[in-house]
């Protein structure tokens, strides 16, 4: 699995796609946004997944998976 932090463009959109990941089955968390991620908002979801969730209902700005050195961006909306 890997650990990915969802960002957004308002805490309504964060808080949509928290309960789309819910309705799947994925266990995700509501949390501050990363200082190394600029945000349009300061809410972001963390979740563990085999893969990036793009869900085109909550206004997502990006997806970035966590690794060793950091956090990389694998989806840019």
């Amino acid at each position: 699995m890997n650990k990915y932090i969802a960002t957004f463009y308002s805490n309504f959109g964060a808080m949509l796609y928290f309960k789309a990941l819910k309705k799947q089955g994925i266990t995700a968390k509501l949390m501050p946004v990363p200082r190394k991620v600029s945000s349009s908002c300061g809410t972001c979801v963390g979740y563990e997944h085999i893969l990036a969730v793009d869900h085109n209902d909550c206004e997502l700005d990006g997806v970035f998976i966590e690794t060793d050195k950091g956090l990389d961006c694998v989806l840019r909306k």
